[in-house]
């Protein structure tokens, strides 16, 4: 069994090539003793149905419009479902691997981000799901921390992730 990384461990990783985490906006700010805050860079509604399959070769992810912040750099969002899209490029080596839960501070406005496991040697500025669930809905400025990242250390070096979102949303 190996560890979570540390403030420390993260920092260190940091300085490598390629970055542990690049493109962050407060490196203070968002390194925590037990992993790394993400930032909200975009927002988008989805517009179609999307769809899962045995193979990937039938999988059709939902078409997304892009919401627009205000002068102020917020947006006012509805109760339902977006797209966000993370600040921060994550290159995790082949052998740290991450998980992500949302920051408390949504949690108590009654919103949450639902993240999957970031594989091994993966490399990209990630997507997740946002999910408004207070009634009254929620304002939420661009940058604004939103998830936390915890790296785990594997026993031992993997493949690395060689999926189709390797390398996603970083020319942009």
């Amino acid at each position: 069994m190996k560890t979570i990384l540390s403030r420390q461990n993260i920092l260190h990783l940091i300085e490598q090539k390629p970055p542990l985490v690049a493109d962050y906006i407060k490196l203070e700010d968002q390194v925590q003793p037990n992993g790394f805050d993400l930032t909200l860079r975009d927002v988008a509604a989805m517009q179609s149905g999307g769809c899962i399959a045995v193979s990937n070769a039938q999988r059709q992810i939902s078409n997304l419009n892009l919401l627009a912040f205000d002068k102020d750099q917020y947006l006012d969002l509805a109760p339902g479902s977006y797209v966000i899209t993370f600040n921060e490029i994550v290159n995790l080596p082949k052998n740290v691997m991450a998980l992500g839960a949302p920051r408390s501070s949504l949690l108590r406005c009654g919103v949450t981000v639902h993240m999957a496991v970031w594989d091994a040697g993966y490399s990209g500025r990630s997507q997740s799901l946002m999910v408004v669930l207070n009634p009254a809905g929620f304002r939420i400025q661009r940058f604004a921390r939103v998830a936390q990242l915890v790296f785990i250390e594997l026993a031992e070096e993997t493949e690395g992730y060689s999926g189709i979102y390797q390398g996603e949303n970083i020319s942009r």
